[in-house]
């Protein structure tokens, strides 16, 4: 009989992996630790790059394989995809049942864990509650899974306010920085022509890296993809595209890149980056386009310009990297132009990024190891402030 905590960390994809590599490696180091994850999603699904084997490369222990995701490209088939990771998850949880159960951001999926976890009374930690994002279904899924969490980690110091000011108490409430920050602290990013080896191709200037996802808030989920992709087609130099998330439109999305390759001299697709290469890749870019949270949390540790397009992460705290434009292809031209210029990249070379310095996952280890796990279930009510 094992004296250890038991703690379960779910993954569903590989950008939240790429979040929680190192607070994993501190977790799996720690010797009183019983590390299990629980992988679902995206992550077994050949058509997104089938990254359960990168974790399996990791040496990460496995102890469930949940597989949910429908091969879908709608709303219908998202909300089925929660219903089919709740079922296999309410086993899987019974059977190796967590001391806490770790979650991360922001993911329609993440929804299933965070029920099942709940009905089996098991404690859950969230990682990046309180932020915003306006433009998408996440914004509602980061809200629920903070409200059925009993320890939180957020990114930032405001984070932290907006995740109390929502009646968590405030012990239950740790500011521990953007975990994927950790990746520039603890990893030797690869030199330009380790990179270039590794993509096989070369990095002609300018390469403008592009992460672009539907707007999962809007009925029509790509209904801004037609100025960006009118725009994109214009762009100069390089585009290295990363491949969507897995959410209705995706496909869509899909298609319609890989058409801009075959006609668009130097454009190259990637399903899939591991965390290592795509942060030496952002370290060689001239520019980071789209709508990904990686162009506002992770382009600002390396002063990296970013495009933001359309309102997808509305509501984001920004640093000084983010041009912010409606998605019309006019203003997106423009924003990209201004972007690649050394005027606007040499006025970044003093910013900080509001989301942490590298150091989230010991903290996260830390309160994970240390918290008592006695009456951690029982929240105190929130105060009613006296009527004026």
């Amino acid at each position: 009989m094992t004296n250890k905590r038991r703690i379960g960390v779910v993954t569903t994809s590989r950008a939240d992996y790429s979040h929680l590599y190192w607070p994993l490696r501190a977790l799996q180091s720690h010797p009183g630790v019983e590390l299990g994850l629980i992988v679902l999603g995206s992550h077994l699904s050949p058509e997104f790059g089938h990254t359960i084997r990168e974790i399996e490369r990791d040496n990460f222990p496995i102890v469930a394989r949940i597989e949910c995701l429908l091969s879908s490209d709608t709303d219908t088939g998202m909300a089925k995809t929660i219903g089919l990771a709740t079922l296999s998850l309410a086993d899987a949880l019974t059977t190796w049942r967590p001391d806490i159960l770790l979650l991360i951001a922001d993911r329609y999926e993440m929804l299933a864990p965070a029920s099942v976890a709940l009905a089996l009374r098991i404690s859950i930690a969230h990682i990046e509650g309180g932020e915003i994002s306006q433009g998408a279904i996440d914004d509602a899924v980061r809200n629920a899974l903070t409200k059925l969490s009993h320890i939180h980690f957020t990114s930032t110091p405001t984070a932290r306010q907006r995740v109390i000011a929502m009646g968590e108490e405030p012990w239950r409430v740790h500011h521990a920085g953007a975990p994927s920050l950790d990746h520039l602290s603890h990893s030797k990013l690869l030199t330009r022509s380790e990179l270039e080896s590794q993509l096989n191709l070369p990095l002609i200037k300018p390469t403008s890296v592009v992460a672009y996802h539907p707007v999962t808030i809007l009925p029509d989920t790509i209904s801004e993809a037609d100025e960006f992709y009118a725009a994109i087609t214009q762009s100069p130099g390089q585009l290295i595209f990363v491949f969507p998330n897995a959410d209705a439109g995706s496909r869509a999305l899909i298609q319609r890149t890989k058409s801009l390759a075959e006609h668009r001299p130097n454009t190259h697709i990637f399903i899939n980056l591991a965390a290592l290469t795509y942060w030496s890749l952002l370290a060689q870019a001239d520019a980071l386009i789209g709508n990904s949270s990686s162009g506002i949390m992770e382009a600002a540790s390396l002063a990296l310009p970013a495009v933001n397009i359309g309102m997808r992460q509305q509501g984001r705290e920004r640093a000084a990297n983010i041009l912010d434009v409606p998605a019309g292809r006019t203003q997106i031209l423009t924003a990209i132009h201004r972007a690649l210029t050394t005027e606007f990249r040499a006025s970044l070379r003093d910013m900080t990024n509001p989301y942490g310095n590298g150091t989230a996952s010991e903290t996260i280890a830390r309160i994970l190891t240390e918290t008592p796990l006695d009456n951690l279930l029982i929240k105190a009510p929130t105060p009613i402030p006296d009527e004026a």
